[in-house]
């Protein structure tokens, strides 16, 4: 198995023992004659229909800031689970679930897709019209040497199989579920997307995101996000949460599931540290320590703001 830094993190932490921490090798992708797994994590209760959480990162191999910030929660968390006795209680009866590098391949070779070519977030099985596009960057077929290429339609690349399932497997019993997958390089903010990213039109769930929007906003005043749709910004073909809440809500009519995504705005890291268009990493990642810090505390308010949330959802799915 080939290592990288983040691929060593994973390892470590899956060294913890606990009969709290479950982890799981969902797949693997060999690359070049070498192994790279998807590994996943779930914490608390064996109970899979109890709340949920779910924290996912490296859907974008060069995007590397959201699988640290995944990282670096859970590393807190095991540790914190050593010695604080009402977190263990708390876990009783509630979830984290978590792939925190979709895409190990793709991070260990500083690719944005996988090693196919393939955009892992326009890789969904099922490919609607699409409002608001953006040519290629909304997702296309032409070719696999462009950026956001989807793939042979209708195909799932083995990455994206392994999230559906591990989501189908570890969320949809639950019937009070949210999660968040960290992204960065759009904007000059940090934007929190809900469903949809193919329309403009609300999705069923849109008083419960309205409401939880509020709980938030009234929770932390002064937060950094800007909230909205992921249509409000650009659509997209085969946005895999999109998929995946719609099959939720199939399988679940009566349940919750709103699936966030963090996108963390690149262009002010860029904007600040402009030598940074020099280095492929430096377009989507922060390169000074005082920022990177910055980043790893900045977005634990808003992961344990989703957890108390699922935990108690009477006071927001009224």
């Amino acid at each position: 198995m080939f290592k990288s830094k983040e691929l060593e993190t994973i390892q470590h932490l899956c060294e913890n023992k606990d009969p709290l921490i479950s982890t799981n090798v969902l797949d693997t992708i060999n690359y070049k004659n070498k192994d790279y797994p998807i590994v996943s994590f779930s914490i608390g209760t064996k109970d899979k229909t109890a709340p949920v959480l779910g924290l996912f990162g490296g859907v974008h191999g060069l995007e590397k800031i959201g699988t640290h910030v995944v990282l670096s929660y859970l590393s807190s968390l095991f540790y914190q689970l050593k010695w604080d006795r009402d977190l263990r209680e708390l876990f009783s009866k509630f979830r984290i679930v978590s792939i925190p590098l979709i895409n190990p391949a793709g991070m260990a070779h500083f690719k944005r897709s996988n090693p196919r070519g393939v955009d892992l977030m326009r890789n969904a099985p099922v490919i609607k019209d699409v409002e608001n596009t953006i040519p290629l960057i909304s997702g296309h077929t032409f070719s696999n040497k462009l950026p956001w290429y989807r793939g042979v339609e209708g195909e799932m690349e083995k990455e994206s199989h392994a999230l559906v399932d591990f989501i189908q497997k570890e969320i949809f019993p639950s019937k009070v579920a949210l999660s968040v997958d960290f992204h960065s390089g759009f904007g000059l903010v940090d934007r929190l997307w809900y469903p949809y990213g193919y329309t403009n039109n609300p999705s069923i769930m849109q008083p419960q995101i309205d409401s939880l929007i509020n709980l938030f906003n009234n929770t932390i005043p002064h937060h950094v996000y800007q909230i909205e749709p992921q249509s409000a910004s650009y659509g997209i073909y085969g946005d895999l949460w999109d998929y995946l809440f719609d099959e939720y809500m199939k399988h679940n009519p009566n349940g919750v599931y709103i699936p966030w995504t963090l996108e963390m705005g690149s262009w002010n890291w860029v904007r600040k540290n402009p030598l940074q268009l020099f280095n492929i990493e430096g377009l989507f990642n922060p390169m000074k320590d005082h920022r990177y810090n910055r980043t790893m505390r900045r977005h634990f308010l808003l992961i344990d703001f989703l957890a108390k949330a699922s935990r108690n959802v009477t006071n927001w799915n009224e």
